[in-house]
């Protein structure tokens, strides 16, 4: 079973009379670390060299590579299934074709008078435009795993593992970077909370997050040296799997690459 701390309110905005929203508490899940500092470090020898690879072959050899330090943290993740409804009414006008002979039109006890088409070829007919509102409903849905700078990750950068039994203990002596109180809503709500620009007469509105966690898993980074050059290199190890953290490079330099 997963334990969680659920202390911080249920938040609710005040931004629109006529929108309900219901917010889930936020619970905090701190992973407990299943890899062993010692094997966490073999890991780290046994790739270092992988660190100052040059020209993508090119190793240094493995004394070359002095270990420097290593150093414990917590990324945090933002998990959460949020829903958007609304019932809303928009004014529209349709324009319906009548005979040019046609002076009126009785429709639902309404005399209605159709206007000649200025611009119709040789003014062969008239337009009558009905004016009124049509009623839509839009729903969307949408869940999310959010890294801490609010991109969207895959569940395979989350692994499971048992959590804490004192979350706040381990965030503490940890120092933990925690994500702020409402971050994850603004998040959220900027996906999917979007009413329709041309929504006139809302019938019914609801914002509702029906998930919202933030999970807190183990991380190592070792730092090695190169003797010989004097350049640093960091190795990021996931403490639960003991994997190897790959971290993509920055867009642009993707693009200058290609």
């Amino acid at each position: 079973m997963t334990e969680t701390v659920t202390d911080e309110k249920i938040v609710v905005s005040p931004e629109t009379r006529r929108r309900r929203e219901k917010i889930a508490e936020r619970k905090t899940v701190v992973y407990e670390t299943r890899a062993d500092t010692t094997v966490v470090q073999v890991t780290g020898e046994r790739l270092k060299t992988q660190l100052f690879t040059r020209f993508g072959f090119m190793k240094p050899a493995l004394e070359e590579i002095k270990f420097v330090s290593i150093d414990k943290y917590y990324e945090p993740y933002m998990v959460m299934s949020a829903r958007y409804f609304i019932d809303y009414f928009r004014k529209c006008a349709y324009k319906v074709k009548v005979d040019k002979k046609v002076l009126e039109i009785i429709l639902l006890n309404h005399k209605l008078k159709p206007n000649q088409v200025a611009d119709s070829f040789e003014n062969n007919y008239k337009e009558l435009k009905l004016e009124g509102e049509e009623r839509l409903i839009n729903e969307a849905k949408i869940s999310l795993i959010l890294d801490k700078s609010g991109h969207e990750v895959t569940a395979n950068s989350l692994p499971s593992a048992p959590s804490e039994r004192d979350p706040k203990k381990i965030l503490k002596k940890y120092a933990a970077q925690e994500i702020a109180p409402d971050a994850d809503l603004e998040i959220i709500r900027s996906r999917i909370l979007h009413r329709p620009k041309d929504a006139d007469r809302v019938v019914k509105e609801l914002f509702e997050i029906s998930e919202r966690t933030i999970i807190y898993t183990p991380r190592f980074r070792l730092v090695y040296r190169n003797v010989k050059t004097g350049n640093e290199k960091t190795l990021e190890i996931d403490g639960v799997t003991t994997e190897r953290i790959h971290t993509q490079p920055p867009a642009e330099i993707l693009r200058k690459l290609i």
